[in-house]
């Protein structure tokens, strides 16, 4: 188990996560860039073959230059010890084969989708000169958004030499084997046409086209059986879906897709309504190749012709006819040195001639013109003037060639090639535009992350408050539906950071008006939830409030608030008390200063009632209005000190 370990002292192991017969992959961790990536670390043992570990290293090297966003990237490529890997991006999902497993068979629709995908992605990697060789769904993952990436570019044509190869390893399952493969030849990029025109048949039917006990007889079928019909399998399959996989799928190259960009190309329309009548594809006859040939047997050497006679017995009755039979064999011999002699002479004269003429039985070979770049038809006549014939045209998006101006040409102008022979051109669209999706809902990370992989550099986003969830996309600039060119396109997202949050006033004591001045100020709205009596708070003000004062609440929330009814009435005794206040000085006619206090329903006991001077003893009246539950209470002060405080409740009064 590797899980812990550290590779190159840079990738920490974390788990394996995918294996076969070549390699394990496991989810690693780069210590260095803080990013969770894929490792593949084979299981080939390069010690006794170094020529085969420099060109894996080359190989898989080369397969790093391809950036696409349907190729899985590939990092870094190493070794540790023994043990050489490969780090690529981690792509978080399944594998198209478990897809398969799972829904198949597909839609059209969703075939046709994920073909285009593959095609691009491939095509992208002929463009640079690489090769496949191992398309199979195995080694083709699916993100959570469903889309497809490739992986293990380079890898087979890096381990062609080696044991993996001589074992099967490499080349994995045989059902996607190119019959030119199958047969021991060199893969080509008609090779990788033939496997995606197989994953396109399991994507439409869940089968595979040919199957068998062992590889050999799987691999005899792509050689001698023609591919099955998908619509007899699936009947709602177009005719002109059928016939993408049996163009794709012919035995002999030549009657394949001259290019992925072609089979991308057919691709694009073979759900139009224009081809929903289309004839069913079928191989063009080669007459040539179908010529009864007689079979070719060798002269007979006149000596073996002698070997092979019937000797008679001699006998001296017969002895005589002998000679003239030895003169006829002497003048057929004489015969056949002579014809020796003029054809060992011819070859000498042949081989002088290519000896001193070398070039004389060579036909002339031309360099082949660099177009790229070029305005199609100057392209076209600086071919022609050249000596060379247009062959077939594909075109296809670029970003880097404008619009119908030449990709590249095959074969390539590092190419020598003789007069009229057809070159092939790869032809640009413009760049790839892409249709703008409805974005709002949906959150910021994935979409931006989909946006950058679709191509586009600038992506601005801006936050707003709303009420939708913080970090969800709530306006986009580029309305759905619209297609532009990632490169050249600046789109605005406005994504929401949440609600507005204010703190919350003290509205106690604020009244109808003051409330409605504060809910246009802070965005909040006022509910007069009740009112309730208050003997405190005056009528028509706020007794209290909630959330209370001070918390923090959603700009455009709701405030409850209870109004005051102002005090609560209730029933009133009326006490009337007659209360003696004496007259205490030594000498008469010297005043005393006399304060009465009074508490009752409309007094309060720190107020005074009454005050005035005292000559001498008298009566004074008291009346106090009591309400129920409450008491009556009168204080009486004279020269700064009580003389009388007493208290009667409600209930003591008759």
């Amino acid at each position: 188990m590797l899980a812990g370990k550290r590779i190159s002292g840079r990738y920490k192991i974390l788990e394996v996560i995918g294996g076969g017969g070549m390699s394990n992959v496991y989810l690693a961790h780069d210590m260095i860039l803080d990013r969770d990536v894929a490792i593949k670390i084979l299981h080939y043992n390069f010690n006794d073959e170094q020529e085969m570990q420099r060109r894996f290293q080359r190989e898989a090297l080369s397969a790093t230059s391809l950036t696409h966003p349907n190729i899985v990237s590939i990092y870094d490529v190493g070794e540790d010890g023994n043990m050489h890997y490969l780090v690529m991006e981690y792509v978080k999902g399944q594998t198209l084969k478990q897809y398969i497993q799972k829904y198949a068979p597909l839609a059209a629709a969703k075939s046709v989708q994920i073909m285009k995908q593959l095609t691009s992605a491939i095509a992208h990697a002929h463009q640079n000169q690489i090769i496949h060789r191992d398309i199979k769904p195995q080694n083709i993952l699916m993100d959570e958004e469903g889309n497809v990436k490739i992986t293990d570019f380079g890898i087979a044509m890096a381990l062609e030499d080696t044991s993996f190869t001589r074992t099967n390893s490499v080349l994995g399952t045989v059902h996607y084997l190119s019959p030119e493969q199958a047969r021991g030849g060199t893969a080509t990029k008609k090779s990788d046409i033939y496997s995606l025109g197989i994953l396109l048949y399991e994507l439409l039917t869940g089968q595979l086209p040919f199957s068998g006990e062992s590889a050999v007889s799987i691999a005899l079928k792509h050689l001698q059986t023609e591919t099955p019909s998908v619509r007899a399998i699936v009947p709602g399959i177009p005719q002109s879906l059928e016939n993408v996989v049996l163009k794709a799928t012919a035995k002999d190259p030549v009657h394949r897709y001259q290019s992925v960009w072609e089979m991308a190309e057919d691709l694009e329309t073979v759900l139009s309504d224009e081809r929903s009548h289309e004839a069913k594809f079928q191989t063009p006859i080669d007459h040539d190749m179908t010529k009864v040939i007689p079979i070719i047997k060798e002269p007979v050497e006149e000596k073996d012709l002698q070997k092979t006679m019937a000797m008679p017995i001699r006998d001296k009755a017969i002895e005589e006819p002998e000679q003239p039979i030895k003169k006829k064999q002497k003048k057929k011999k004489r015969k056949w040195l002579i014809l020796s002699g003029l054809l060992i002479a011819l070859v000498l004269i042949l081989l002088s001639l290519l000896f001193v003429f070398p070039d004389l039985f060579n036909e002339k070979r031309y360099p082949i013109p660099d177009v790229s770049k070029q305005q199609t038809d100057e392209a076209i006549a600086n071919l022609k003037n050249a000596g060379f014939e247009i062959g077939e045209k594909a075109k296809q998006n670029s970003d880097d060639v404008k619009r119908n101006h030449i990709i590249m040409t095959s074969p390539g102008p590092d190419n020598e090639r003789a007069k009229g022979t057809k070159i092939d051109l790869v032809i640009s669209k413009g760049p790839k535009k892409v249709e703008i999706s409805n974005y709002t809902g949906k959150d910021i990370d994935q979409v931006k992350d989909l946006l950058e992989r679709q191509g586009f550099k600038d992506v601005e986003v801006e936050e707003d408050y709303s009420d939708e969830t913080e970090g969800i996309i709530i306006k986009q600039s580029i309305d759905e539906g619209k297609k532009v060119v990632p490169g050249d396109t600046s789109i605005k997202l406005i994504v929401s950071k949440g609600q507005e949050q204010e703190h919350v006033s003290n509205l106690v004591g604020y009244d109808e008006e003051a409330l409605n001045t504060y809910a246009k100020s802070s965005g909040f709205h006022i509910h007069i939830g009740s009112e309730k009596y208050s003997d405190d708070v005056p009528k028509g003000q706020v007794i209290s409030q909630s959330p209370s004062a001070g918390e923090a609440l959603a700009v455009g929330s709701t405030i409850e608030v209870v109004l005051s009814k102002g005090p609560e009435e209730k029933p009133v005794k009326t006490y009337v008390k007659t209360v003696n206040i004496p007259y205490e000085k030594e000498s008469e006619g010297e005043p005393q200063q006399v304060r009465i206090y009074i508490q009752d329903k409309t007094h309060k006991i720190d107020d005074v009632y009454q005050e005035f001077q005292l000559f001498s003893s008298q009566e004074k009246r008291l009346q106090f209005e009591v309400e129920k539950g409450q008491q009556a209470r009168y204080r009486i002060i004279r020269d700064d000190k009580v003389i009388i405080d007493e208290t009667v409740s409600y209930d003591d009064l008759s």
